[in-house]
């Protein structure tokens, strides 16, 4: 291996281009490029199939299904999140006209604390938005309990948490609907693209209507909707990928493993473990540094690995609550999120896909134990 080869995340295992070209063809022959064509139907029903969900709905990218899933709910006033997620997660709710009220994270999990979800309901709270940080499931009995106890919707952004499984039971089904994200750095992936996941025949078909203007028929617009509708291209390369994906996450797998492997023992640096029950995805590798018994800070190894071509990310670093726009709440507080401040104040997610070399294991791991 070459000094200045650059080791990052990258795409899963990707379909081969003969297989790619022949639904080029396929889709060139039918003159049918986008609008609910048959590779997005069957992608549909594949994905609901595999993902053990009732229905699903294909979106252009992660961030729509989020904003159209408020939209179908007619979520108002004030919606509980976390600080600890991808900006989208927030922006959604302010796009909404919504205001987000943040609620610190389980230190262990670096989901939203259960335990702290009542104190933050107001009269004008009408849902709860968690994430499934890294993949790792919420804790979604809790989290509904307070919601039927409040009379809450529940949408939870699983951008990470393709294929999640909690003792046998897929966790998109909880709450009243589930998003997916489909970017190219996911496990899954269509290129760019997403989903919704909901559990009825209604909600689904609103949900259609609503990402493709309103409209319900040729003259009828039922609703203010937007156009998040998904092209053949991009469903013929997700229904190729879907058919991979398990050697993917296998291979994602032998990664974790060999990272935990290494790491175990370091003082300074620890890590997630697999949790009891659940099938995992592996989406992320995230590390923890303490730099009192590291000897050195987060930040001077994510710039030391920079420096050796090793791309790790502060995921996620700075927290959504200290940008500009969320920093005046007064959910926003650094003393009332400590937990999300410290977790991203010390994490690092070392690079991982399925094509991870020995070679690349050793440079990496040599970055972080060399000091």
């Amino acid at each position: 291996m070459s000094d200045n080869k650059t080791i990052t995340v990258t795409s899963p295992l990707l379909p081969s281009l003969e297989e790619f070209t022949g639904y080029l063809k396929d889709i060139w022959e039918s003159k049918w490029i986008t609008n609910n064509g048959q590779f997005h139907k069957q992608l549909e029903k594949e994905l609901a199939e595999y993902l053990k969900v009732p229905y699903v709905s294909l979106f252009t990218n992660g961030t729509l299904p989020l904003l159209t899933a408020l939209q179908a709910l007619r979520i108002t006033g004030e919606v509980i999140t976390t600080p600890y997620s991808f900006v989208a997660t927030t922006h959604c709710i302010w796009w909404s006209g919504c205001k987000p009220v943040f609620v610190d994270i389980d230190p262990n999990t670096g989901n939203l604390d259960p335990d702290k979800i009542e104190a933050a309901i107001t009269p004008k709270t009408t849902a709860i938005m968690p994430v499934h940080v890294y993949g790792k499931p919420c804790d979604t009995k809790r989290i509904q309990e307070i919601a039927d106890k409040y009379g809450l919707k529940v949408i939870y952004d699983a951008a990470h948490a393709f294929g999640v499984e909690v003792n046998g039971e897929s966790i998109l089904n909880a709450g009243d609907m589930s998003t997916l994200s489909f970017h190219a750095t996911k496990v899954y992936n269509t290129l760019e693209g997403g989903a919704l996941v909901m559990h009825d025949e209604v909600t689904k078909k609103r949900i259609d209507y609503l990402k493709n203007f309103g409209f319900a028929g040729e003259t009828e617009v039922i609703a203010p909707g937007i156009n998040s509708k998904v092209d053949e291209v991009r469903a013929a390369y997700g229904i190729l990928n879907l058919r991979q994906v398990d050697a993917s996450i296998e291979a994602r797998h032998q990664v974790a493993i060999k990272y935990r492997e290494a790491l175990r023992g370091i003082d300074g640096i620890t890590f997630m473990e697999d949790m009891p029950g659940v099938k995992h995805n592996y989406s992320y590798f995230p590390i923890f540094i303490d730099a009192e018994k590291y000897g050195m800070t987060r930040d001077e190894l994510y710039f030391k690995m920079k420096e050796q071509n090793v791309l790790g990310r502060r995921y996620f670093y700075p927290l959504i609550s200290t940008f500009s726009t969320y920093r005046g709440l007064d959910s926003a507080k650094p003393e009332n999120l400590p937990n999300a401040h410290k977790m991203a104040d010390s994490v690092i997610c070392l690079p991982m896909h399925h094509e991870i070399s020995e070679e690349d294991m050793e440079r990496i791991l040599n970055t972080i134990h060399k000091k």
